[in-house]
């Protein structure tokens, strides 16, 4: 048993190890970190049973890897160690109960929560105020000399604000905002050069440059979360109280750290991170608890590499590495063929995944993706799964290319590539099945006609029998035909047939919507909608009259141009009409100096005097545009009861957060909120 136990040790130590070069060293693992974590794990068990197989050079006993040999090694003052993890509920009590023993109170204890970022640990010097050295956290005693790339990261202040130390250290993060990271990818591959895996990966191989022009070039950011020295020593006392100084000095610190009090609270704060992860402008792949008192922390002390009065709680792995078994193509509403890839099913960010898109052949070719690869897979949130990049070393030699097929799946019609798209498209048009089923879910969907108990199966079954060729087909349904449906009884087929005659009285923009015009979203819709006044001036426009509606482009407007100058879809606008659909015409608006002009406004949560709609509609009224998402260049942020991710995403940006009440000002008035 104890052979056994020395064999799997030793096969445990040079996995790690071989993984944590691929990791730290070369930015290229080969594994998820869930499953490294799972290593790291299975070697403290068999140390924990055999402690006599325990050496100062095992991976528990140390925190990441030696330098890379291209840059010169810096030694720590202060070791720069790594934190405990916890990954259920139950880690997190047990951490809280063994800090109040070490602490020897049950009174509850303070933390400094606050996210962990899934970066490059650095250690960042100041003499006189002045930034002096850079280095990586490397093994904990040793790292890298990086000072020059780090140099080059605009947020890192070059001197700082206020009276600091005549030395000091601080401890933070580099990483890489999402957004950069995708848009360096694209530049990367453009080029015909390597794209990064992941944030991570492209934050540290930024910062390993040789060439501190190219780090310059690089979407770098930097938070700070802790001290490793200062010289004096005047600090404050409390970890949340540091970081205000900190920032006062001029670092960038997290906007989402807090304070907590208890398990219970820690607990709620990493649901809360965890709920709105998937809407952040940078990964985070847990979240990090610090007893406040920093007079306590020196009296709980440290093990040989971690503190004890600090953990890593993460969240579910959002990468995961899985076999690609085959790939499908799916129809969409507008034609779209997307491959999807039918994956040996894996746990990966809270969920089974067995399918992942692989979005368009051009994405396909890029990634090099083939039947037969071991692929990473990564799940964010509710985010549809896709594959990030393959592992080039694990492919077999019978590996097959993906090819996109010459006739449709569904229908058999040809299939087109228009020059300059990366899409391919069914040209079978609403004789494809497909399409159809898309098209008429999306006609009676809630932001559309807004058809109540028409759901996806009975439009699939309509669509199957041929019930239903074109959505003015729903308004010659009786209940008589809707019984012979799948769990549909008379009563059921009756409220139906009644939800579809309440349809007729709709409005401009949810027939536009509901028609299903390429890239003609909600805000698209109103604004068309406002422009025009009617469905008949719009249908008689030209792609330059078109394209005088506010934030409608060429591409846009040639769309609009072209469904409207089919012969087939004027007659399904004229069949809607004869079958008794109504929408009266708006008022026309097209008052560039519009008191909301130039605005975008975002509405979460639930509103209790206005519906999403009517309050979305009299701010475009006012000439705001209304977004679906929270960016940068949202103006402000209208939160209701139960608001989530978008005002957790908004603070994170520090874009303005306005009330109901606030919103109802905004309209009677026709001003802009106060800034």
């Amino acid at each position: 048993m104890k052979d056994d136990a020395r064999r799997r040790v030793a096969e445990l130590r040079t996995l790690i190890a071989h993984h944590d070069r691929r990791y730290h060293v070369l930015d290229d693992p080969e594994i998820s970190d869930a499953d490294y974590d799972l290593l790291v794990r299975e070697l403290r068990a068999l140390e924990a049973g055999h402690p006599e197989l325990v050496t100062p050079d095992s991976p528990t006993q140390r925190v990441g890897a030696s330098p890379a040999t291209h840059f010169a090694a810096v030694a720590h003052r202060v070791p720069m160690l790594s934190l405990g993890n916890g990954f259920t509920d139950d880690d997190v009590y047990e951490f809280d109960r063994r800090v109040r023993k070490l602490l020897g109170s049950d009174a509850p204890v303070e933390y400094a929560a606050e996210p962990k970022l899934d970066g490059l640990a650095i250690a960042v010097v100041y003499r006189d105020g002045r930034f002096t050295q850079a280095a990586t956290r490397g093994d904990g005693s040793r790292g890298e000399n990086v000072t020059a790339t780090v140099a080059q990261i605009r947020g890192l202040p070059k001197r700082l604000a206020g009276a600091a130390p005549a030395l000091l250290e601080v401890r933070g993060e580099i990483f890489m905002p999402l957004e950069g990271f995708r848009q360096l990818n694209e530049e990367l591959t453009a080029r015909g050069e390597k794209a990064f895996v992941n944030p991570r990966n492209a934050a540290a191989g930024s910062v390993r440059q040789l060439d501190p022009e190219v780090t310059r070039a690089r979407p770098l950011e930097l938070f700070v979360y802790g001290l490793g020295e200062a010289e004096p020593a005047a600090t404050p006392d409390r970890q949340s109280e540091l970081l205000g100084w900190l920032h006062s000095l001029g670092f960038a610190t997290s906007p989402l750290a807090t304070t907590v009090r208890g398990p219970e609270a820690c607990l709620d704060y990493y649901r809360r991170l965890a709920a709105a992860r998937a809407s952040l402008p940078y990964q985070i792949d847990g979240v990090v608890y610090k007893v406040n008192d920093r007079q306590a922390q020196e009296r709980i002390g440290f093990i040989s590499r971690e503190p004890r009065w600090a953990l890593a709680h993460k969240f579910p792995a959002e990468e995961a590495f899985t076999l690609l078994r085959d790939v499908e193509f799916q129809v969409g509403r507008t034609g779209v063929l997307t491959p999807v890839a039918r994956l040996e099913p894996v746990f990966v960010g809270g969920a089974t995944v067995s399918n992942a898109t692989l979005h368009n052949m051009d994405e396909v070719a890029r990634k090099d993706v083939r039947i037969g690869d071991t692929v990473v897979v990564r799940r964010a949130g509710d985010v549809i799964p896709e594959i990030v990049s393959v592992v080039p070393e694990r492919r077999p030699v019978d590996a097959r290319r993906i090819e996109l097929p010459a006739a449709c799946p569904s229908c058999g019609s040809p299939v087109a590539r228009e020059e300059g798209e990366a899409v391919a498209r069914c040209t079978g048009g609403f004789r494809c099945k497909a399409q159809r089923r898309e098209a008429l879910k999306h006609f009676a969907g809630r932001r559309a006609l807004d058809i109540d108990g028409l759901g996806d199966r009975l439009i699939d079954q309509l669509v199957e029998r041929d019930m239903v060729r074109s959505p003015a087909d729903f308004y010659t349904l009786e209940a008589t035909d809707l019984e012979s449906l799948d769990r549909m009884g008379e009563k059921s087929a009756q409220n139906l047939v009644a939800a579809i005659a309440g349809s007729r009285a709709t409005t401009l923009p949810r027939v536009l919507l509901g028609l299903g015009i390429r890239d003609v979203g909600e805000a698209t819709a109103l604004a068309l909608s406002r422009h025009f006044g009617d469905i008949e001036a719009l249908m008689e426009a030209d792609e330059a009259q078109v394209q005088q509606v506010p934030d409608v482009g060429r591409v846009v407007a040639g769309h609009v141009v072209r469904f409207f100058a089919d012969s087939a879809n004027r007659e399904l606008i004229g069949a809607l009409r004869a079958r008794g659909v109504q929408w009266p015409a708006v008022p026309v608006v097209r008052d560039a100096g519009a008191p909301l002009a130039g605005l975008t406004f975002v509405l979460t949560g639930t509103l209790a005097t206005l519906t999403r709609e009517k309050a979305s509609a009299a701010l475009v009224a006012l000439g705001a545009k209304v977004a679906g998402s929270v960016s940068k260049k949202t103006s402000f942020v209208v939160a209701g009861d139960g608001a989530g991710s978008k005002l957790d995403k908004a603070r994170a940006l520090g874009v303005p957060v306005i009330d109901e009440a606030a919103l109802a000002t905004v309209i009677a008035e026709g001003t802009p909120p106060p800034a």
